[in-house]
C-alpha cells in the first residue's frame, strides 16, 4: 500500500507521427514498462500512472488540461523516448499547473554495440529528444526538476520518489487551513508575515480565532473523552508519580487532557492541518497547551509557537512529505550553544512543544513550573531526541518573497545527562561547523523557530521550493561563509527581476 492512497503522478512520453505505427507501438510498450517499474519501487510514495504517448500539440494540450482537472494527479513526469518536436508542447506547458519532472532516461541501459543500426538509433534517441524538450521548457521559464539516468537505477528512482513527496506536500499546501489561537507574540519580527501573499503563492489559508473559542471547546470536553486521554497518557508514557492515578496533581493532568480534547475538536471540525497559540494570550485556559500540542504533532498536525504560522505550515508540510518514512519531525527552536572548541553543539528545545516522534525512547509525562504566561504549571512530555542525521529548516517572509533556509545537521547524544532540564530537547552539530552554519543562517535571516526532521534529506525541501517558486538556500558540508553570502546577493537580483 502506498503511503498516499488516491494520489498519482502521470508518466507522459513524447514522440511524433513521423516514425510510423510500429515504432509508436514500441514506444507505448516501453512507456508502460517504465511506468510499471517506477510504480513498483518500494520508495515510490504514490501511484505512477502511464498515460498515452503524446504525438501532437493537441495530444499535449489535452493531457495537460486533464492533469489540471484531475484531483488525483499531483504531478507530471515527462520523457522523450524519440525526438518530439518541442513547439507542440508550448500550449500544453503554458497551461499546466501541476509540478513537472523531466526524466532524462532511455529504455535500454546499454548500447548493443555489435548490432546497433539506424532503426535502434531512431527509436532510442532520448539524448536528442530530451534536449529539444528541455530547451523549450527553459525558454518558457517553466519550473521543473530534471533527473538523469537509467530508470531502473535505484538512485534515479529515489530522486523521482523524493520529488513525488514534495509534490504531495505541494498538493497539501493548496488545501491547507491553519488556525491561529491568539496573535503573534508581541514585538517579535520573524513570526510575522503576509498571510495573503502566502495564500496566493502557496494556497495556505491562515485564519485567526479567539482563545475564547478554544476555551469554550475545552469546557465542552466530556469526562469520558478526558478519561480516555488520561488512560492513553498512562499507557504510552512514563507518568510522573504526582500525575499518576493516586498522585497529588492528577487533576492537573486531567486539565491538560481537557485542553487536548478541545484542540482536537476544533481542528477536526475546522479541517485544520496546522495551528498556533501563544503564551501571551491564554484567557480561559488553565495552562499553556503542552502535551496536547505534542501529541497532535505526532499525528501529523503542524504547530508553531507564539503565533508563528509560517513554522506551523512548515511542520505540517514536512510531516506530510515524511509520511511512511522512518524518523521523526518536530517543531524546534535553536535555544542555546555549547561552545567547547573541540566539539561545539546547539541545544534545541522549546518551552513545551517538541514532537515525541523524534524521541530516543519512551517519553516521560511530567509537570513543571513555567516562568511566563501567568497560568498553572503545564503538563508536557520530556525526552531527548534520537541521534542521527537531520535537517533543520525555516520558512521566513522577507517582505518581497518567502525564503526557506535549511541546514544539514547531525543530532548527537548530550555530553552529559540533563536532569534539571524539564523540556524535550535535541542536541546537534550543524554542518559544516557551528560557526560557519550560524554565520550563514544569520546572514540568510533564518528564524529561531524551525522544523527539525530526521526522516528526510534536504533535496525534498529544494524540490518543494522549486514547485512553489520559493527561494531556497542550503547550509551543508560544502558551505563557506563567503560563497554563501555571494549566493544571497545573486538571489536578490534573481528574485527582484
Amino acid at each position: 500500500m502506498k503511503p498516499f492512497a488516491g494520489l498519482e503522478i502521470w508518466l507522459v512520453v513524447g514522440s511524433q507521427e513521423l516514425y510510423g505505427e510500429a515504432v509508436l507501438q514500441q514506444v507505448a510498450e516501453h512507456a508502460a514498462q517504465v511506468a510499471h517499474g517506477l510504480d513498483a519501487a518500494s520508495a515510490m510514495p504514490v501511484r505512477i500512472v502511464n498515460k498515452p504517448v503524446v504525438k501532437s500539440a493537441e495530444d499535449v494540450q489535452a493531457m495537460c488540461l486533464d492533469a489540471n482537472a484531475s484531483g488525483a494527479c499531483i504531478g507530471v513526469v515527462t520523457w522523450m523516448h524519440t525526438f518530439s518536436p518541442a513547439r507542440m508542447w508550448i500550449n500544453g506547458l503554458l497551461a499546466l499547473n501541476k509540478p513537472l519532472l523531466h526524466l532524462h532516461t532511455q529504455f535500454k541501459r546499454d548500447l548493443p554495440w555489435a548490432t546497433i543500426d539506424m532503426d535502434f538509433m531512431n527509436l532510442n534517441q532520448s539524448a536528442h529528444g530530451d534536449r529539444e524538450f528541455a530547451h523549450l521548457v527553459t525558454r518558457l521559464g517553466v519550473r521543473r526538476k530534471t533527473v538523469v539516468g537509467h530508470w531502473q537505477d535505484p538512485a534515479v528512482v529515489d530522486r523521482v520518489a523524493t520529488w513525488a513527496r514534495a509534490a504531495v506536500a505541494w498538493n497539501d499546501a493548496r488545501h491547507l487551513r491553519v488556525a491561529r489561537f491568539g496573535d503573534n507574540m508581541r514585538q517579535v519580527a520573524v513570526t510575522e508575515g503576509d498571510k495573503v501573499a502566502a495564500q496566493i503563492g502557496l494556497g495556505v489559508a491562515v485564519n485567526g480565532y479567539g482563545v475564547s473559542d478554544l476555551a469554550a471547546a475545552v469546557d465542552r470536553a466530556s469526562e469520558r473523552t478526558v478519561d480516555e486521554l488520561v488512560a492513553a497518557y498512562d499507557r504510552e508514557y512514563h507518568v510522573a508519580p504526582e500525575l499518576g492515578p493516586n498522585g497529588s496533581r492528577r487533576e492537573e493532568l486531567r486539565a491538560a487532557a481537557r485542553i487536548e480534547a478541545g484542540l482536537r475538536e476544533l481542528i477536526e471540525q475546522g479541517g485544520f492541518g496546522a495551528f498556533t497559540d501563544t503564551f501571551e494570550d491564554l484567557d480561559g485556559l488553565a495552562q499553556l497547551p503542552g502535551i496536547g500540542v505534542q501529541r497532535l504533532m505526532a499525528e501529523g498536525i503542524g504547530f508553531g509557537a507564539e503565533g508563528d504560522w509560517k513554522t506551523a505550515v512548515m511542520v505540517r508540510l514536512v510531516k506530510t512529505m515524511a509520511r511512511g518514512l522512518a524518523g521523526g519531525t518536530s517543531f524546534m527552536e535553536d535555544y542555546t550553544y555549547h561552545l567547547d572548541p573541540a566539539s561545539p553543539k546547539i541545544l534545541g528545545a522549546h518551552m513545551l512543544e517538541v514532537c515525541p516522534s523524534i524521541a530516543a525512547g519512551q517519553p516521560s509525562c511530567e509537570i513543571h513550573p513555567l516562568s511566563i504566561g501567568g497560568k498553572s504549571d503545564p503538563v508536557r512530555l520530556v525526552f531527548t531526541a534520537a541521534p542521527g542525521p537531520a535537517v533543520v529548516a525555516s520558512l521566513v517572509d522577507l517582505g518581497d518573497r518567502l525564503r526557506i533556509v535549511a541546514n544539514e545537521v547531525d543530532v548527537v547524544e548530550p555530553d552529559a545527562p540533563l536532569p534539571r532540564l524539564p523540556v524535550a530537547r535535541a542536541v546537534w552539530q550543524p554542518r559544516p561547523d557551528l560557526a560557519t552554519a550560524a554565520t550563514a543562517w544569520l546572514m540568510a535571516g533564518g528564524s529561531h523557530h524551525t522544523v527539525l526532521t530526521q526522516a528526510l534529506g534536504s533535496e525534498v525541501l529544494a524540490d518543494f521550493a522549486e514547485m512553489a517558486g520559493i527561494e531556497f538556500v542550503l547550509i551543508d558540508s560544502a558551505t563557506t561563509a563567503g560563497a554563501f553570502t555571494n549566493e544571497l546577493r545573486w538571489n536578490e537580483a534573481f528574485y527582484r527581476r
